[in-house]
């Protein structure tokens, strides 16, 4: 039999968190939950979730502190996060991905569209789970290793989420190619991933935040896209 893959929600609205858990379940996934970032926490380290939804408002320690801390602890940081949350502005999206998510989901959703973005998240970081080849690509002092899902900058290490790990690789790996804001979604994401061109940007804009001194390598094309700069 094959195995389901492991979803936790951490939600403190039970009504949400019920509904949210339906719909996986009958899509399914098997579902673990939790009401708040303690609980959260302590499931995502002893039942290594496939993937976690995280609800950015949570009694107590909130979503980013959660998220953060997944991000920081070796056991859990390669586990993707999908921030649920009522705040749309930008700014508000930036700190999440600052904080380590790899997605955005702004209440409500359809649950069509819930659905849709962890299939994406889930098959994007198979192929890095199952690669076995040790490949390290490098420019401007930039260095990703997929096999380790790792990056460096000037030879430390840097912690991106994975969809930023993802955009970050693909431009380094075509230097000097310039890749429109859809092409790098299919690239990166597949075609039937339901995702606005602004997230792209959002998505550059914490990469490049990352990368410091070296952000400066990741242009914009007026008008087209990015591009990674060449040698």
């Amino acid at each position: 039999m094959e195995r389901k893959e492991k979803l936790l929600i951490v939600e403190d609205e039970a009504d949400i968190r019920e509904l949210v858990s339906f719909n996986l379940e009958m899509s399914g996934y098997e579902v673990i939950k939790a009401a708040d970032g303690e609980a959260g926490l302590d499931i995502a380290r002893s039942h290594h979730p496939d993937l976690i939804l995280l609800d950015l408002m949570l009694p107590g320690m909130d979503g980013l502190q959660v998220c953060r801390q997944l991000k920081a602890d070796q056991q859990t940081r390669g586990i993707p996060v999908l921030m649920l949350t009522a705040r749309a502005e930008e700014d508000d999206q930036v700190i999440g991905f600052d904080s380590g998510a790899d997605d955005y989901i702004t209440k409500p959703f359809s649950p069509r569209v819930l659905v849709a973005r962890v299939k994406a998240a889930l098959r994007r970081i198979g192929p890095a789970q199952e690669t076995s080849s040790h490949r390290v690509v490098e420019i401007h002092g930039i260095g990703i290793d997929s096999a380790r899902h790792e990056i460096r900058v000037d030879g430390q290490p840097v912690v991106f989420s994975a969809t930023e790990f993802s955009i970050l690789r693909f431009l380094v790996e075509n230097p000097g190619w310039v890749f429109s804001r859809n092409q790098i979604i299919d690239a990166v994401k597949g075609e039937d991933y339901p995702v606005t061109a602004r997230s792209v940007d959002v998505q550059i804009l914490g990469i490049r935040k990352k990368l410091g001194e070296r952000g400066e390598f990741v242009e914009t094309v007026r008008g087209v896209g990015y591009r990674m700069r060449g040698e």
